[in-house]
């Protein structure tokens, strides 16, 4: 089964072949927001990576809502 941070790593690579400018977010003022933030002309979207059998923290859930609630996508990618 891939890392976390293996899996990070494909979808970083796969959004930048596609024109997407990726940040990862490690350490910021709010928990449980998510891990990467995608950025491409007119377009933002934070992206929360999880192992195959990973899970959402409850603060990780109420990040995500937060984001949605102020019109910001937000997609969870689980590894293969």
């Amino acid at each position: 089964m891939k890392t976390e941070s293996q899996v990070q790593s494909k979808i970083i690579k796969e959004l930048e072949s596609k024109g997407y400018y990726l940040i990862k977010l490690i350490k910021t003022n709010k928990n449980g927001i998510p891990d990467l933030l995608a950025i491409k002309k007119n377009e933002i979207c934070f992206i929360e990576v999880k192992r195959k059998d990973g899970k959402l923290s409850k603060i990780q859930e109420y990040r995500i809502r937060e984001l949605q609630s102020n019109g910001f996508k937000v997609d969870v990618i689980f590894g293969s």
